[in-house]
């Protein structure tokens, strides 16, 4: 698989460096370290999803694809909903974007149609 790990943290060091901040509204901080952590966890996840679409699902691919844009558009509610400022929200959600962009496909083009 393509390594989806360094492409939000480098985004998110970029906007930490252009002096965005990733506290929400209670001053809770999202750590740079954090990024890393959460694409690969979410990564696995996405494995996870995918292997079980692949012994299950009649056309494992198409499943596995409308699932996972799904729980994409999902994973961006809270960026826009728990109090961050625009910019921070802007680049939580470039950087769940840009991670499935990455990780999407790959898996899917494990699955047969």
């Amino acid at each position: 698989m393509t390594a989806p790990l360094p492409a939000p943290l480098v985004i998110a060091l970029a906007a930490d460096a252009a002096g965005v901040s990733f506290a929400d509204s209670s001053e809770t901080e999202v750590p740079i370290s954090g990024f890393p952590e959460f694409t690969m966890f979410f990564a696995l996840i996405g494995m996870g999803i995918a292997a079980r679409m692949a012994r299950r699902a009649r056309h494992p691919r198409k499943t596995f694809l409308r699932t996972t844009v799904g729980l994409t558009a999902l994973s961006v509610v809270p960026d826009l909903t728990m109090g961050f400022d625009g910019n921070a929200a802007a680049v939580l959600v470039l950087t769940h974007l840009v991670a499935a962009s990455i990780v999407i496909p790959t898996l899917a083009s494990r699955l047969r149609r």
